[in-house]
């Protein structure tokens, strides 16, 4: 969560990567290796890391590495196919072929490992254990203790079963599996009912999922808490029914230029209609890449990956509006 550019968002450096490599893993579940076509060494990442993938069709979406970040030759991805998603899953897994050349953004981690923890407990849900599982090859290689909890359907869902189930000197590995009911799976409420001394947690996973993780973990001291959503949540019915905000005033600081938000229309429109480019990619608050700071405003930020000392300074522009007043931003 701790990117640091200040003013207009700028392009991220682009990488044309191959596809080296194309394995199932799991029940819709592919990996995909991703290496450079010279052989060459790659940026390095850390652990929660992830990257933009750019598809033939226009469409953007990131997606977690999931290997070690020790591995400077390769980026390893997993992606579910979503029947019922906004059809990046599926392009990828139909369109995407071995020896292909892929551009992908270079790695953003809006996850990162805590430094302090002592112990970490790792808690994830079906594919949210793609960033988890790069955090336990980085926990491991530190030596810090940790648990890694994998909940999925059954065996069938579990992806990179061999690679978990080798030995961990340092962590521990537990799979639940409840079979299409949540009852028959992990109690989550009972794994993080206390908080152990330096000891940070970790999730992601879908939504039901992610609600009972935060509120089983609600008690647990600031700070040592920390999680990812792969997609915006649902909102509440009072939400859902609640009536769209209207339109509201942004000002450039640099320029004292005043520009109107439409109801219908975000922050990143407006500026970009207005000349100034704001690199965007998810579209619901999930990835931080159209990150800008503010002045002055009351914010209703909207976003799933800012912290609340983030919010007091930085708004994301796909999902931020103004509670009241003038909105200036520091551009």
């Amino acid at each position: 969560m701790n990117q640091t550019f200040i003013g207009v968002s700028r392009p991220q450096a682009s990488l044309s990567l191959v596809v080296r490599q194309i394995r199932f893993e799991a029940s819709g579940i592919n990996s995909y290796e991703l290496t450079d076509p010279e052989g060459g060494e790659l940026p390095p990442f850390t652990a929660g890391a992830h990257i933009d993938i750019h598809l033939a069709n226009g469409i953007v979406r990131q997606y977690s590495l999931c290997n070690s970040p020790m591995e400077r030759h390769r980026y390893v991805i997993a992606v579910l196919r979503d029947e019922k998603g906004r059809g990046g899953s599926r392009a990828l897994h139909d369109s995407l072929r071995v020896q292909d050349i892929v551009t992908v953004s270079a790695p953003r981690n809006n996850f990162k490992l805590a430094p302090t923890a002592k112990k970490v407990i790792l808690l994830a849900g079906g594919i949210g254990m793609t960033p988890l599982k790069s955090m336990a090859h980085a926990l491991e290689a530190t030596g810090v203790p940790f648990e890694l909890h994998y909940c999925a359907r059954n065996a069938g869902c579990v992806a990179f079963r061999e690679q978990l189930e080798s030995t961990w000197e340092h962590g521990k590995l537990h799979f639940h599996f409840d079979h299409g009911d949540p009852a028959q799976g992990l109690d989550i409420a009972g794994l993080l009912r206390t908080a152990g001394e330096d000891t940070h947690l970790f999730y992601c996973g879908p939504g039901g999922f992610m609600k009972a993780c935060a509120e089983a973990s609600s008690h647990w001291p600031a700070g040592t808490v920390h999680f990812e959503h792969f997609k915006a949540p649902e909102p509440s019915p009072a939400a859902a029914d609640a009536v769209a905000p209207g339109s509201f005033m942004v000002k450039i600081a640099s320029t004292g230029a005043l520009l109107e938000v439409p109801a219908e229309r975000s922050i990143a429109d407006v500026l970009e209609e207005a000349g100034m480019h704001i690199e965007t990619s998810c579209q619901a608050g999930l990835c931080a890449t159209c990150k800008i700071r503010y002045l002055e405003g009351e914010v209703d930020h909207r976003d799933y990956i800012l912290d609340d000392a983030e919010r007091g300074q930085w708004l994301t522009a796909c999902v931020s509006r103004a509670t009241s007043g003038t909105l200036v931003l520091d551009l």
